[in-house]
């Protein structure tokens, strides 16, 4: 007999089972393909505290996995999302995961490169990327442009971008290469684009974008497009 849990969604009882998304799982709700104790089940406000009770065209679901994560160094190139309507090539296409739910903590826009974590579990990523962490996210940028530390120091006190407030940032200008500078950038907060939109502010253009860790975790030698399973203690120490 399964192990009774508190009471969830069934959209998120069927992706924590790896079976499909839980944005899928709504739309098979609705399509009319899942049942609970034999009846089927047309809209997702619907709580279930057995997966046992559920069907999916006529079939059980798999047994949940345990909560995993992976370390992944996302090549240039790729968007972070499962469905493009661009077309564009996308992450979770490039990864070997096929036929398994697998969604990333936090997001690299399609030009950027580095460390990308990623999960089995929806809540382990919630919980991974919530501001409460307060975990500190470092990258590596090549910025063309006048570079001084000088200038690089201002934004320790933050700064406003249309009407957006990006909170305090470290930033070290490493090394000059060619008429561009290698710069290490430190937040916490990864607001969306928020490293790209500050340098553009500051009247500079960036070459390329590595992210290098995430709390944590770090890229380490990870080569562009491999990934790497994080071992499960690293994952229990974040919860001790």
């Amino acid at each position: 007999m399964s192990e009774k849990i508190l009471p969830q969604r069934i959209a998120k009882i069927i992706a924590r089972s790896g079976l499909c998304s839980r944005r899928d799982a709504e739309r098979r709700i609705e399509q009319g393909r899942i049942t609970v104790d034999g009846k089927v089940i047309t809209s997702p406000a619907f709580d279930v505290d057995d997966p046992q009770r559920v069907t999916v065209d006529g079939k059980a679901l798999p047994n949940a996995e345990p909560s995993r994560l992976w370390a992944y160094h996302k090549p240039k190139g790729l968007i972070t999302t499962h469905y493009d309507p661009e077309g564009r090539p996308t992450v979770f296409k490039a990864l070997p995961f096929e036929g398994r739910h697998i969604i990333s903590i936090g997001r690299l826009d399609l030009f950027s490169e580095g460390l990308l974590l990623l999960t089995n579990d929806g809540s382990l990523a919630r919980h991974l990327e919530h501001p409460s962490m307060g975990w500190k996210r470092s990258y590596r940028v090549l910025i063309e442009g006048r570079v001084t530390q000088d200038m690089l120091n201002t934004l320790k006190a933050g700064v406003t971008i249309e009407g957006i407030h990006y909170r305090e940032i470290e930033a070290k200008l490493e090394k000059r290469q060619g008429f561009s500078h290698w710069v290490t950038f430190v937040l916490r907060e990864g607001k969306n684009r928020e490293i790209r939109k500050i340098i553009e502010y500051l009247g500079w253009k960036v070459t390329r974008l590595i992210r290098q860790t995430y709390g944590p975790f770090n890229l380490g030698a990870l080569q562009p497009g491999e990934v790497k399973e994080v071992p499960r203690n690293a994952v229990l120490k974040i919860f001790t």
